[in-house]
């Protein structure tokens, strides 16, 4: 009896104590609903992490439909919005896009000023910056007033009638891109792999990457890959979508933010081909809407690539093509080298994590 009084007393004592950090994290998650009008707010925007956002996360809502809701609207407008943009684009490379979900272009731009383009970026020193992901290292200089002054022709391409239609179409708005060159450094450091290799949606809606590569990229050096017709919803990608949505806390973290991995054996489900790799020459333009499934292939050696790479992602919902006040030429310029620098302050300031380090004065193509 007297063991048994000892032992109660000690498990009124202990209760108590194994509580508190639960009731921590109870508070913790009440005190995070502060933010449940942003959470709610963000419904309407191109918000894609079911983590950080309880209600994109919710199983509940999910299995109600909210993210196949999103996705479907998301995509029903941003083909309204195509359709309004289509006049200007050659009908082989719209007839290719909505087909695939990508346009190839070989001999893009004429030889000589193809020449003088890659000579100019690729031999000369810039301002740069790196992310490193798993042993792939990239790294970016923008493409901004001083760089367009240096290279007459780098200018005369990005205002092209054909390049800023294609481009427009398949990003389904005229929002200006932001433009980079842009050099892929696989296999040059030391990390896991690199999760670009996994096949991925980059969101739940239609957006744009476009690659002019510089230099020749071989089978072997980490190519682009696509999964033709991946970016059309289907009934199957449908179905798909909705059992990852409402299993979502299960996934990988990428998936949870919104980026969603798919493996290649699942593609026969989905009634998708295999992937497509673009082991292409220089001077092959390439344009994606990355909602379809693509990665970076694998690589079987250290290879270096470079290319002059823009994106676009504008808001999923908005009705009109442009109208964006981004995009004013003053503005749309110098936004690349604007951006690295408020992210600066604002991981000083312990707001934002800054991933892009400076990487010093170095050619596109040095390792």
């Amino acid at each position: 009896m007297f063991l048994s009084s000892r032992h109660e007393a000690a498990h009124e004592v202990e209760s108590p104590l194994r509580s508190r950090p639960s009731r921590k994290l109870r508070v913790r998650e009440i005190l995070r609903w502060w933010r449940a009008p942003l959470w709610l707010l963000a419904l309407g925007t191109g918000a894609k992490s079911f983590a950080d956002n309880p209600i994109l996360g919710s199983e509940a809502l999910n299995r109600r439909g909210l993210h196949v809701a999103r996705l479907k609207l998301a995509h029903r407008m941003a083909w309204w919005r195509r359709r309004r943009l289509a006049a200007s684009v050659p009908r082989e490379w719209r007839e290719a896009f909505d087909r695939d979900g990508f346009v190839e272009v070989r001999d893009y731009l004429p030889s000589e000023t193809f020449d003088r383009i890659g000579a100019a970026l690729l031999e000369t020193e810039h301002d740069s910056r790196e992310q490193q992901q798993g042993d792939t290292v990239t790294r970016r200089v923008p493409i901004g007033p001083e760089l367009l002054r240096q290279v007459p022709e780098l200018s005369g391409l990005l205002e092209a009638s054909n390049w800023r239609s294609l481009l427009a179409y398949v990003a389904s708005t005229r929002t200006e891109p932001l433009y980079y060159v842009q050099t892929i450094l696989t296999g040059h450091a030391q990390g896991t792999p690199d999760p670009q290799l996994e096949l991925h949606a980059d969101t739940f809606h239609p957006s744009l990457k476009a690659w002019l590569f510089l230099t020749d990229v071989t089978d072997g050096q980490g190519p682009l890959t696509y999964v033709p017709g991946s970016h059309r919803l289907t009934p199957e990608r449908l179905a798909w979508e909705y059992a990852r949505s409402v299993a979502i806390g299960h996934s990988d973290r990428l998936s949870q933010r919104g980026s969603l991995r798919v493996s290649p054996e699942e593609l026969p489900s989905l009634g998708l081909p295999s992937v497509k790799r673009f082991a292409v020459p220089a001077n092959t333009l390439v344009v994606i809407d990355t909602c379809g499934f693509h990665a970076r292939g694998s690589s079987d050696r250290p290879t270096v690539r470079a290319e002059i790479w823009g994106f676009v992602r504008r808001g999923p919902f908005v009705p009109w093509t442009g109208f964006d006040l981004l995009s004013l030429k003053p503005i749309a310029v110098r936004r690349t080298g604007w951006m690295p620098r408020i992210v600066d302050r604002l991981d000083r300031w312990g707001l934002k994590k800054q991933h892009w380090r400076p990487a010093g004065r170095k050619r596109p193509i040095d390792p």
